[in-house]
């Protein structure tokens, strides 16, 4: 396990202070458990980006292979 110092705005800590109180967990899990989220909500976003940038690709190479068969004279 890391040891990790950082700074927090004051607002942000008494609100985590309070609410350690009530839901009676120690406040390196709770930090643990929100970076977790977080990083999970960065892997999401990340993934969704990646899949539009992908699905734009996609899209161009589909939109030029249906412009090249609408082009075919297929001479019935």
């Amino acid at each position: 396990m890391k040891t990790v110092s950082l700074k927090i705005d004051d607002s942000i800590f008494g609100e985590t202070e309070k609410i350690l109180a009530r839901i009676k967990k120690p406040r390196n899990r709770y930090i643990n458990e929100a970076i977790e989220h977080y990083n999970k909500v960065q892997r999401k976003q990340i993934l969704e980006e990646k899949l539009k940038k992908e699905s734009e690709v996609v899209k161009n190479d589909s939109m030029s292979v249906l412009k090249d068969f609408e082009e075919i004279d297929y001479g019935d």
